[in-house]
């Protein structure tokens, strides 16, 4: 019996991984995108939808490439340091603490850069790694938090939505149980003597 029952765990478990796998949920068309599966933005793109919010920031794009031997218009502070932030250091795109840690890296307070693994260094004549170092150590702190702001908008969209509170039940007020007053009893002053 315990064997049989095993068995048809078993077999349930793959079914339902199974199923599970396949995507197939009965209440697919119905629920909301949660935050997970709204699409982001190409990072080939994001840099400029940056630049769009904070049009004061340094491009910095002024680097030749290698192969072509042309200026690369595309190849941009905002679009190395988001290259930096995923590929170099792995940090999730969508939350602001981690935009803030690569913030910290360029202003050489967080975790150094090593220019052997800066995005640029093997495709641009020169490194851009000191030039863009330099380029956020001159942007003023409000400019430093509008490009903080810029990315986490473009890869969070939801965090820049204010969220509205739900109404929360009033909790009842219950009034506390009464006691029985009994009279007291003859005698109950005579325990508290010593």
């Amino acid at each position: 019996m315990r064997d049989r029952l095993w068995q048809f765990g078993l077999v349930f478990a793959m079914v339902l991984t199974l199923v599970l796998m396949s995507g197939v949920s009965p209440s697919a068309s119905t629920t909301p995108p949660t935050i997970a599966q709204v699409s982001r933005p190409n990072i080939q793109d994001a840099w400029a939808k940056v630049y769009e919010q904070v049009s004061d920031l340094p491009r910095e794009n002024q680097y030749v490439n290698r192969e072509t031997g042309k200026v690369s218009p595309t190849n941009t502070l905002v679009s190395r340091m988001i290259r930096y932030h995923q590929f170099v250091k792995g940090r999730p795109l969508a939350y602001r603490l981690d935009w803030k840690l690569t913030l910290g890296d360029y202003l050489g307070i967080n975790e150094p850069i090593l220019a052997s693994s800066y995005p640029g260094f093997d495709n641009l004549r020169t490194n851009p790694m000191e030039n863009d170092r330099a380029a956020i150590n001159r942007l003023t702190r409000s400019q430093r938090n509008a490009l903080i702001q810029a990315l986490v908008n473009v890869f969070n969209p939801a965090a820049s939505q204010p969220i509205a509170p739900s109404p929360s039940p009033q909790p009842t007020r219950v009034p506390p149980a009464e006691t029985p007053k009994l009279p007291p009893q003859n005698g109950g002053a005579r325990l508290l003597l010593p």
